[in-house]
C-alpha cells in the first residue's frame, strides 16, 4: 500500500503573540520530522530495510535479515542440490545408428577375455523399423540431462554421429575406465519373441581371463544393479522380464565384453522387448522413455548416494 505522508491539522487563525507561536512551531517540527521518517522506513519501497539500517546503526545491534514466519525452514545446501557433485558416470547407448552402413568394420573380432566376439553388432528393431540404436541414444541423452542436474559428470561412449559407427565393445569400456567411472550403464532393449516382456538389467560375472578380470567390481556392480532394477519398476511401472532372470529382473553374464573389461562398476539394461507390440508400444512413446531414464537416474543416484 502507498503511504501520502502525515495529515496535519487544518490551520487555525493565526495570533501575533510571539511566544505562543514559537512553542507551536517547537512541538511541530519534531512530529513532522517524527512523520518524514516513518514515510522513509515503511511508506517509500525498500525503506523498511534502510529504517531498520538506520536502527542497528543507533542501537549498535549486529545487521541482520530481517527474520519471517517460516524463515527458520531448512535451505538445502548446494552440496544436498547437487548430490552427485564430483561423482562421473559413463553411459553408453548400445550400438550406433551409423552401424548398419559399416557391417565390414563392426564385424571385425575383438578379445573380450573369455573368447573373441563381433567389434559391434546393429542391434534389433520394433517390427515397424524403429531401432535399438535410435532408443538407445534416446534415453541416453534424457539421462545424461537428468544425472547433470544433479550435479554429476557425464560422458557418453558415443553421441550418434561421433563416431559414425561403434566404437567397439573394447572401446566402450576402455572409456570408463578411462574416466575411472564412479558408475557405468550401457542402455539396451532386447529382441526377443512376441509374448516375452519386460525388463532385466544385466550385471558381471567373476570372471578372470586374458585381458578380462572382473572381480573387483561384482560386488559393487550387483549394488548399481539391484538399485537400478527397483527404482526403473517403481518409477516406469514395467515389470521384470518374464522370459529371463526367475522374475527378478537380474541376469548375470559373463559372454559380454562391455562387461567383462570394466574396471569400474557397470551394468547392462534391457529396458523391454521391441519384438513384442505390448512393449515396443511403449518403447517408442517419447513419455515413456523420459520415465525411463528417470527410472535410471534414481537408481544411479541411489547408488552413488549410498
Amino acid at each position: 500500500m502507498s503511504y501520502s505522508g502525515p495529515e496535519f491539522d487544518p490551520s487555525r487563525q493565526r495570533r501575533f503573540r510571539r511566544a505562543p507561536l514559537a512553542v507551536g512551531l517547537a512541538a511541530l517540527v519534531p512530529g513532522a520530522l517524527l512523520g518524514w521518517v516513518v514515510y522513509e522506513g515503511v511508506g517509500k519501497p525498500g525503506g523498511s530495510a534502510r529504517a531498520s539500517a538506520a536502527g542497528q546503526a543507533r542501537t549498535g545491534t549486529p545487521k541482520s535479515a530481517p527474520v519471517s514466519p517460516g524463515d527458520d525452514a531448512k535451505v538445502p545446501s548446494p552440496d544436498a542440490a547437487r548430490p552427485l557433485q564430483g561423482k562421473v558416470v559413463v553411459i553408453d547407448p548400445g550400438h550406433n545408428p551409423g552401424n548398419f552402413r559399416h557391417t565390414s568394420e563392426i564385424n571385425q573380432k575383438v578379445n573380450i577375455g573369455t573368447n573373441f566376439k563381433e567389434c559391434d553388432t546393429t542391434g534389433t528393431s520394433t517390427n515397424a523399423g524403429y531401432s535399438e540404436a535410435r532408443f538407445t541414444l534416446d534415453v541416453a541423452h534424457r539421462l545424461r540431462t537428468l544425472l547433470e542436474r544433479q550435479g554429476a559428470t557425464v560422458k557418453l561412449t558415443h553421441d550418434g554421429d561421433q563416431p559414425a559407427w561403434g566404437p567397439c565393445v573394447t572401446r566402450r569400456a576402455e572409456i570408463g575406465n578411462a574416466a575411472h567411472a564412479d558408475a557405468a550403464i550401457s542402455i539396451h532393449a532386447d529382441g526377443a519373441p512376441e509374448g516375452d516382456r519386460g525388463f532385466h538389467v544385466i550385471l558381471p560375472a567373476s570372471v578372470h581371463s586374458g585381458a578380462a578380470d572382473t572381480r573387483p567390481i561384482v560386488a559393487s556392480s550387483r549394488a548399481l544393479g539391484e538399485r537400478v532394477e527397483r527404482d526403473f519398476a517403481k518409477v516406469t511401472g514395467s515389470a521384470p522380464a518374464n522370459y529371463v532372470g526367475g522374475g527378478t529382473g537380474l541376469d548375470v553374464r559373463k559372454d559380454l565384453g562391455g562387461l567383462n573389461l570394466s574396471t569400474v562398476p557397470k551394468v547392462f539394461i534391457e529396458c523391454g522387448n521391441m519384438r513384442d507390440s505390448s512393449d515396443a508400444a511403449l518403447l517408442t512413446s517419447g513419455a515413456w522413455r523420459q520415465k525411463a531414464a528417470q527410472g535410471i537416474s534414481e537408481g544411479i543416484v541411489g547408488f552413488l548416494r549410498g
